[in-house]
C-alpha cells in the first residue's frame, strides 16, 4: 500500500509539474528595422531551454522574406504578426524590438484578446497617430539620425556602414563589432513613415512591459523614458546595453522576458 501511495504521490508530482509547463505562454519575438529574423536565435535557445514555446516572426522586406518596397507595409507588418500567433489557444506575450513596437502595438489594436503581454525592448512604444520616424527625428539623444539614408526613389532607408557598430553594438567584443555591420539590413521605407492607430479601449487595455537599455544609441534612454511616461506600462526593467540585447546579453533579455510573462 505504501508504495502504491508513493507511486501516486510521484504521478500526481509529474502531472501537476507538467500543467504548470503547459500554462506557460508562447513567446512571439517580432525584430526591428535593419534586422531579420535571425537576431533572436540565441535569445530563442534560451527561452525554449527555459520551457517556453518560441515563435519567431519574419517580416516580409528584406533577404529572408523578400518582396518589393512597393509591396510593404505597416498593415502588412501587422497582419504577418497576427498570423505568426493565429494558431495559439492561449494570448502570448509578443515581444518587440526598436523598431518593432510599432507592428506589436498594431497587433494589440487589431487583436487584443490574442495577447497577454506586450514587451517592447528598446523599442517605439508609440501614441495614437505616431510614426516611427516621427519619433526617431524627435529624438533629442539618438546618433543615429545622422547615420540614417532616405532614399524615396527606390523606398528604401539604409545606415551607414561605418556607423554600424557602434550605433548598434557599442560595448559589445570587438568580435561581434566587427561581424555587425554585415548583417544589417536595408529596410523598406513605407512602413517606417507610416503613422498608427490605436484606441485606449483595444491597444490601451493590454499589458505592456518595458526593457530600457541604458547605453542604447539609437533609441536613447532619454526617449524611452519620454515613451514610457506618455504610455504607462505595468513594469520595466534595465539591462546595462546598448540597443541589441538579445547579441549582448541574453541572459539578462531573457529573464526580464520571463518576468514580463508570469
Amino acid at each position: 500500500m505504501k508504495a502504491l501511495t508513493k507511486m501516486m504521490i510521484a504521478s500526481a508530482t509529474l502531472i501537476g509539474g507538467s500543467a504548470m509547463a503547459a500554462e506557460k505562454p508562447a513567446i512571439a519575438l517580432v525584430h526591428g528595422a535593419f534586422e531579420n529574423v535571425h537576431v533572436w536565435d540565441g535569445l530563442s535557445a534560451r527561452l525554449t531551454a527555459d520551457g517556453y514555446r518560441v515563435i519567431a516572426i519574419d517580416l516580409p522586406g528584406r533577404d529572408s522574406s523578400p518582396m518589393a518596397p512597393n509591396k510593404v507595409s505597416l498593415d502588412l507588418y501587422r497582419d504577418t504578426v497576427l498570423k505568426g500567433i493565429a494558431g495559439e489557444r492561449r494570448p502570448v506575450v509578443l515581444v518587440g524590438h526598436s523598431f518593432g513596437g510599432f507592428p506589436i502595438s498594431a497587433a494589440a489594436e487589431a487583436a487584443p484578446e490574442k495577447i497577454k503581454t506586450l514587451v517592447y525592448v528598446a523599442a517605439y512604444l508609440p501614441r495614437d497617430g505616431e510614426s516611427m520616424l516621427a519619433l526617431a527625428t524627435g529624438d533629442r539623444d539618438s546618433k543615429a539620425g545622422p547615420q540614417l539614408k532616405i532614399d524615396e526613389a527606390h523606398g528604401m532607408a539604409s545606415v551607414n556602414y561605418a556607423a554600424r557598430a557602434d550605433l548598434f553594438a557599442n560595448g559589445a567584443p570587438e568580435g561581434l563589432r566587427k561581424v555587425l555591420p554585415d548583417l544589417i539590413l536595408d529596410e523598406p521605407l513605407a512602413p517606417m513613415a507610416t503613422p498608427v492607430r490605436l484606441t485606449a479601449a483595444r491597444f490601451g487595455a493590454v499589458d505592456k512591459v518595458y526593457v530600457h537599455t541604458a547605453n542604447d544609441n539609437v533609441v536613447s534612454p532619454w526617449l524611452q523614458q519620454q515613451m514610457t511616461a506618455a504610455t504607462p506600462v505595468r513594469t520595466s526593467f534595465t539591462l546595462q546595453t546598448g540597443h541589441t540585447p538579445f547579441l549582448t546579453d541574453v541572459a539578462g533579455l531573457a529573464s526580464a522576458i520571463e518576468k514580463a510573462a508570469q
